[in-house]
């Protein structure tokens, strides 16, 4: 149960970027460049990761040492979590602008 809620989680996490014109949703901007929304993507995945070791110490005592492979493969799945976001942001809003 508790590895469906992290990828839920993550799922929720990846798509922040993605649903707003606010940095962070703190910071408001006119339009959000596509550069921004990558460096949120950036930060909220290494949030996820420390979430994750969290979750590892939390139920295993200890945070198992991983090596760059790890990581390629865990930001690549993240990336894959986000394209609800970017469907939404680039594919879903410009088409309802365009039928109203």
């Amino acid at each position: 149960m508790s590895v469906w809620l992290m990828l839920g989680v993550f799922l929720l996490i990846a798509n922040l970027p993605w649903v707003g014109n606010r940095v962070f949703f703190v910071f408001p901007m006119q339009s959000k460049p596509i550069w921004v929304r990558l460096v949120e993507l950036v930060v909220y995945y290494l949030l996820s990761l420390l979430i994750s070791m969290m979750f590892e110490t939390r139920f295993s005592g200890d945070v198992y040492p991983q090596n760059w492979e790890f990581f390629v493969t865990t930001l690549s799945f993240f990336i894959v979590l986000a394209v609800p976001g970017v469907v939404y942001r680039y594919q879903w809003l410009p088409m309802q602008k365009k039928f109203k």
